[in-house]
């Protein structure tokens, strides 16, 4: 068996088993580990941080294949259990959940020899974890934003800017947004600042030089910091100049620069005095410098929470900003359907009563409830409770709010006032982020009932 071969049986393992298809990053440790790559050596070759593969992708990753395989699988045994595993090819598929017929294990194949169909999904409801696939029948698109985005890109140095509190779809549109680019012929890079491991952090000139190596290496150009780095210039002219000269001009095309979860920098007053006004100034450049026009970028954000940071001298006040809000209940009705779920009026404002338009919730009340295994009562009935399905989504939270015991005592008063509530502004910027109230004026009221009846009860008594 080659990894080639193997990689599709896994892939149908875990279709089978979570009714998804493997990520890009489960594929790369995949990868790694089948040619005998330790975690540092995949980092280096991917341009991942080895503990975000080793403890975050590789965890979870080992978890799902030995719940699919039904054995314990690890790093060092995959290979020899998915020879264990007979092969879909030869028509043992023991390993396929059985609640899938023949027919469908036989569409599972087919995607892998057409990779441009656009039905991958339609087969089954789509387990919401992540961002949206590309090729997914569940995306909802909020029109006009995806094409105000898919405009503005175009323009000579633009600058998209995407707020939203957790799981809204930040991430699901910055991923249409990139392979919008790509279909232009651009040249793309997405950063995910949660990647990126914490001695990083520990000054500007460092954080800058990991960044120019980062972008070089995902343009697959040689890294020049030795001979591009002059200690007498700075670190921001040294960056600026280095983008300039050893990207920009040597890919001579336009370069869409996809920056998300930058809520980790605010955290390191320090650099991101530096790197965000540095990002301003490159935006402002494209007015009268050519070849800066040649760089678009796309910032990604969840917090308006920016610390000490001048917001006159960052990217946070320029550029198309695009606010993502909840689904309405027409995109709902809309998002019922393609789960083959034929809800009326009634039904739909039932579950908006208890969760609102928030993205996620929806999409996993939908899901869950598309595959039969519980009904719309007894879903409302349970849902604020620990037997409900958003059991394990709601002590997420919990654990933030037991380490966090100002953060407690200000969202305690949000979901036990009788009105919207005013509460200390770094606890506002923090429980917005989080996606657990909506903002009335200057003051706060909780985003759901869902999470008002479920931390209502559950942090009055730990407190």
């Amino acid at each position: 068996m080659n990894l080639e071969e193997g990689l599709k049986i896994l892939d149908v393992v875990v279709f089978s088993k979570i009714n998804r298809h493997l990520k890009d990053v489960e594929i790369i440790v995949l990868k790694g580990s089948w040619q005998g790559l330790n975690y540092d050596e995949i980092a280096s070759n991917e341009g991942y941080a080895a503990k975000y593969l080793r403890q975050d992708v590789g965890f979870k990753l080992w978890k799902l294949l030995s719940e699919a395989l039904g054995e314990e699988v690890n790093k060092t045994n995959f290979r020899a259990a998915i020879e264990r595993s007979h092969s879909l090819s030869s028509g043992k598929s023991q390993f396929i959940d059985r609640n899938i017929l023949p027919t469908e294990v036989q569409q599972l194949e087919s995607w892998h020899q057409d990779s441009s169909s656009t039905v991958k999904n339609e087969l089954l409801p789509e387990y919401p974890e992540g961002s949206v696939p590309l090729t997914s029948a569940f995306y909802i698109q909020r029109m006009p934003i995806e094409e105000r985005c898919y405009e503005t890109i175009l323009h000579p140095g633009s600058l998209i800017r995407i707020k939203a509190p957790h799981q809204m779809g930040k991430t699901s549109l910055l991923d249409r947004i990139i392979a919008h680019s790509n279909h232009q012929g651009y040249s793309t890079v997405r950063l995910n600042l949660l990647q990126a491991e914490t001695t990083v952090f520990s000054n500007l000139d460092k954080f800058l030089r990991w960044f120019c190596a980062y972008v070089s290496y995902k343009l697959k150009l040689s890294t020049l910091l030795q001979e591009s780095w002059d200690e007498y210039r700075g670190s921001i002219i040294n960056c600026t100049t280095y983008f300039e000269d050893n990207i920009l001009i040597k890919i001579n095309s336009n370069l869409v620069l996809a920056l998300d979860e930058v809520d980790r920098v605010f955290q390191y007053p320090e650099i991101s005095q530096g790197f965000f006004a540095m990002l301003r100034s490159w935006h402002e450049e494209a007015k009268t410098i050519e070849i800066w026009e040649n760089l678009r970028l796309v910032v990604v954000h969840s917090t308006e929470n920016y610390g000490s940071l001048d917001i006159n001298q960052s990217p946070f006040n320029v550029g198309l900003v695009v606010e993502l809000t909840e689904f309405t209940k027409e995109q709902i009705e809309d998002l019922a359907q393609r789960h083959k779920l034929d809800y009326n009026q009634t039904q739909v404002q039932q579950l908006m009563s208890l969760l609102g338009g928030h993205p996620y919730l929806i999409r996993l009340a939908l899901y869950r409830l598309a595959l039969g295994d519980i009904t719309l009562e007894k879903l409302l009935q349970n849902a604020s409770t620990n037997a409900g399905i958003y059991e394990e989504h709601l002590r997420r939270f919990l654990h933030t709010f037991k380490v966090n015991p100002n953060l407690t005592e200000a969202f305690i008063k949000v979901v036990t006032g009788t009105e919207p509530v005013d509460i200390e502004t770094m606890s506002a910027y923090q429980l917005y982020s989080m996606g657990l109230v909506k903002r009335l004026g200057d003051k706060l009221t909780p985003s759901c009932q869902l999470y008002q009846q479920y931390f209502r009860e559950h942090l009055k008594n730990s407190n």
